[in-house]
């Protein structure tokens, strides 16, 4: 009889979070960013297993086209091949959407009952349970969230992405987050959180803080900036939709 993976310890949001007092400012503008949203045992302990225990592969798009690259053994780039799809990338997200990173699909795991003990999936049952989707309920007024995928996501110098709005038709999003895991992040090292307004100005930035969430409303105009070759780590995170089920 085959063993069950062993199952990992809880993660726990902050009990000091005051969602409600927070309405005010999400309502004005419609995002906000969340300091100090996980206990610091459950952010020190995400942040271990995105550097450890994430088997992550890269993740290419442009326009419609999409592209899981393994990192490394069978199907892996070489430098050559490497370099010429990153000059592709660059040449046709000119004048529309494209994006590069490596990520791993957590939901997908969870969801067709592949848990292998991994810490990621005990972050997937944290926002999937009451204590998180309540927090964003109180946070955004709204008491429609009932689901949220999850994926990885590093961002390595080179990653980017580029302007969109996260709508999807048929997907229920009600919400993007970023649950931040980068220890240490300098804004000049790209990969922040860009808010666009209706002139293509930034209106708001976000820096990837550590154990910070950031939240916002769908659709709306965002970006995340080129990670500068100078960047001295990854860019670390969980992202994801909050949703009704439809």
């Amino acid at each position: 009889m085959p063993q069950s993976a062993p199952k990992q310890d809880p993660l726990s949001l902050d009990p000091g979070l005051t969602p409600k007092a927070w309405h005010g400012a999400f309502a004005a503008t419609g995002r906000l960013h969340v300091p100090g949203i996980l206990t610091a045992d459950s952010a020190a302990r995400l942040h271990a297993a995105l550097t450890i225990d994430t088997p992550w592969s890269g993740v290419v798009g442009v326009g419609t086209k999409l592209w899981n690259l393994p990192l490394d053994g069978p199907g892996a780039l070489s430098a050559a091949d490497d370099a010429a799809l990153d000059r592709q990338v660059a040449e046709e997200t000119r004048a529309g959407f494209g994006f590069r990173f490596d990520n791993f699909r957590v939901s997908d795991e969870v969801e067709a009952g592949r848990r292998e003990g991994r810490l990621l999936e005990a972050a997937y049952d944290l926002i999937n349970g009451e204590a998180f989707l309540g927090f964003v309920r109180d946070l955004t007024g709204d008491d429609r969230p009932e689901y949220c995928d999850c994926q990885a996501t590093r961002y390595r110098p080179g990653h980017f992405l580029t302007e969109h709005d996260d709508h999807a038709d048929g997907k229920n999003r009600l919400y993007a987050y970023v649950l931040n895991l980068t220890p240490q992040w300098r804004s000049d090292w790209g990969g922040l959180l860009l808010f666009l307004d209706g002139d293509g100005h930034v209106a708001e930035g976000y820096t990837p803080s550590f154990n910070a969430l950031n939240i916002f409303r769908v659709p709306q105009k965002h970006a995340v900036s080129y990670v500068t070759p100078h960047a001295a780590a990854p860019r670390l995170s969980l992202t994801g939709w909050i949703r009704t089920r439809g």
